[in-house]
Formats: structure tokens, sequence, C-alpha cells
């Protein structure tokens, strides 16, 4: 089923240990590849592609499993990690910082993050991780104007 393996990052949400982290772990590299060969609008475009993919690919998953927000469903970790890194300088520090504060945002679900979980469906699944994202880009932001990062 091509909503399974989109929602699940081609099964590395069925990792067994913290399947979020993990895609968050896996979707560095592929930024960092996204951002050195085509800038951070590319960047940006492949994360906003993820999302609105992962509102379909997690919708349909999530009502086949009968779940509200399965684990295993982590498109969203992927998205929400590419747009925190689309702000983040092309170093080990930028991507780092960016790594730190997307998992922080995205585990403690702190307002407004919260209020994209209460959509429905794949909005819902998705929502609160690109909220999370896009939080964690205007630190960046920040950090990167005052030459922090």
């Amino acid at each position: 089923m091509i909503a399974a393996a989109l929602a699940t990052f081609f099964g590395v949400g069925r990792a067994p240990f913290a399947p979020g982290t993990v895609a968050s772990a896996v979707a560095l590299p592929c930024a960092w590849l996204i951002l050195w060969k085509l800038g951070p609008t590319a960047l940006l475009a492949a994360s906003l592609t993820a999302f609105l993919i992962g509102v379909w690919a997690t919708g349909v998953y999530a009502a086949s499993t009968g779940k509200h927000d399965p684990s295993e469903c982590v498109i969203d970790e992927v998205a929400g990690q590419w747009l925190a890194c689309a702000a983040a300088p092309l170093s080990p520090i930028g991507f780092a910082a960016a790594f730190v504060l997307f998992r922080i945002f995205d585990i403690t679900k702190l307002w407004p993050i919260s209020e994209g979980e209460k959509l429905p469906g794949g909005w819902g699944i998705m929502t609160d991780d690109m909220i999370a994202g896009g939080l964690a880009a205007l630190i960046i932001a920040g950090l990167r104007w005052q030459g922090l990062v």
C-alpha cells in the first residue's frame, strides 16, 4: 500500500524504539543534500511537499489502523525536521540545533503545537509537526542573526 510506505517513510516508522526521533535523524542527511545542492528554498519546498503528501498518506494509514495518530506515521517528523533545517546554516552545529529544537518542540507539544493535533485525520497528524518545525526554524533564524550558529 503506497499510503503505508509514505506514512512510515518507507518503513523508518517501524523502528522498535523512538520512531519519531529515528525519522528525524534519517531526515537530516536528506535535508543536508537538498540544502547543499539546491538551497533553502528547495528544502522548504520539499518540506511542504512532504506535508501535503503526508496529510493524505497518514490520513489513509490512520483510518486503516483505527488509531488517531499511529506512532509508525513518521512522515510528519520528516516534514517538520526539513522545515527546521531550511533555516539552518549548512553546518554540523546548525543541523544539530535544528534537530534538538525540533525534537524538543515535537515531544513536548507545548501551545501552539498542541492546537495542530486537534485537526481531523492526516491534517492533525501532520500540522503539529509543521508548527514544531516552524518554531524551531524561527529560533534558528534568530540564532543565525545573532551569529550564534
